[in-house]
């Protein structure tokens, strides 16, 4: 028995009535198609059989239409958040997805990255180990390898660069807070090598100094080690009379509750307590978890349409992109018995 005939592209574009050139651009997402035309070449796409030869084209073109996405942990909520972004976004523009993970860990970041060049992803998508080494970036640089930084960003602004209002976000947040009259505040501020928590830090006293607070009276604990702020935190809570307690991260935050739980501390009637990054599930917590949210997927999508633009325009000045943090007040900073904490 004969086999059927591999359907080709043209076959494609006589069956949804179009060119062999939109057929071609819903494919490799090289344009904008109108959604009626587009979802009649899927439609077509799908009867005809048709399967791209994918070595074939990316031996013809030098791509492999596949991008390279290493984040430091894929579980954590904003990250995994993160990665759903890029994944949908590359998607849409018939993109392969190859994901990573670094782990926090400098040599397996390096590892991974190399294993992606090595399969020959035509650019990468990179939230970087806090203990990142500087020579990986400049290396992609010399190599011309396209790469976007997602996240943890980069003060030299020669790469394009996504991340968040991180340092705006805490300067609203402690200004609030310090609006209903706390002065004295603990912050669980974590790896400070980390970019987004150095920028998070620096929006906490900038907020300290515009409210004319004393930065002698604030608890800052920064460190690798989570047990560490956690064990710090507690036994700093009682001694400095703390009436704020603010997370840098969603894995601070499970640190901090756990100081405020040793310390038979409650929230909000005795510490009004706040995080960045939160739990997928906030409205489950009691009380009620304020939080300041990433735009996390939305980050991810912005990545793959640089990385896009820089693969079709590799001399073009890079991007640098800031989208904005959203604050979800809730019942943890309510301003229950703050009147008995004021010095």
């Amino acid at each position: 028995m004969w086999e059927r005939a591999m359907a080709t592209m043209v076959d494609v574009a006589r069956e949804a009535e179009v060119s062999i050139s939109t057929v071609s651009h819903v494919l490799n997402g090289t344009r904008n198609v109108e959604t009626k035309t587009r979802n009649r070449v899927l439609k077509a796409i799908e009867k005809t059989g048709y399967r791209q030869d994918v070595l074939a084209r990316s031996l013809r073109r030098s791509k492999t239409d596949s991008i390279g996405l290493v984040v430091s942990d894929a579980g954590e909520p904003a990250f995994a958040e993160m990665v759903h972004g890029v994944e949908q976004a590359a998607a849409e523009r018939g993109l392969t997805l190859l994901l990573a993970s670094s782990g926090e860990d400098a040599g397996r970041e390096q590892r991974a990255v190399q294993t992606l060049l090595n399969r020959r992803v035509d650019g990468l998508i990179l939230a970087r180990a806090a203990n990142s080494d500087h020579d990986l970036l400049a290396g992609l640089q010399r190599e011309k390898t396209p790469v976007v930084l997602l996240d943890r960003l980069y003060r030299d602004q020669s790469l394009d660069q996504v991340g968040a209002d991180n340092r705006e976000s805490m300067r609203a947040l402690v200004a609030h807070l310090a609006g209903q009259g706390h002065a004295r505040f603990a912050v669980a501020a974590g790896d400070t090598r980390v970019p987004t928590l150095t920028e998070r830090l620096r929006g906490f006293f900038d907020a300290i100094d515009e409210a004319g607070l004393r930065r002698a009276d604030q608890l800052v604990l920064a460190g690798a080690s989570h047990s560490d702020i956690e064990d710090s935190l507690a036994e700093g809570l009682s001694e400095r009379s703390c009436t704020a307690v603010i997370a840098a991260s969603t894995p601070l935050a499970v640190a901090a509750l756990r100081a405020l739980e040793r310390s038979g501390l409650a929230t909000p009637a005795d510490v009004a307590f706040a995080t960045f990054d939160g739990f997928n599930h906030p409205d489950m917590f009691r009380p009620r978890l304020t939080t300041v949210r990433q735009p996390a997927f939305d980050m991810g999508v912005a990545a793959v349409r640089l990385l896009v633009e820089r693969l079709g325009s590799p001399t073009a000045v890079p991007q640098s992109v800031r989208l904005h943090q959203a604050i979800e007040y809730r019942d943890s900073t309510e301003a229950y018995g703050l009147d008995r904490h004021r010095p």
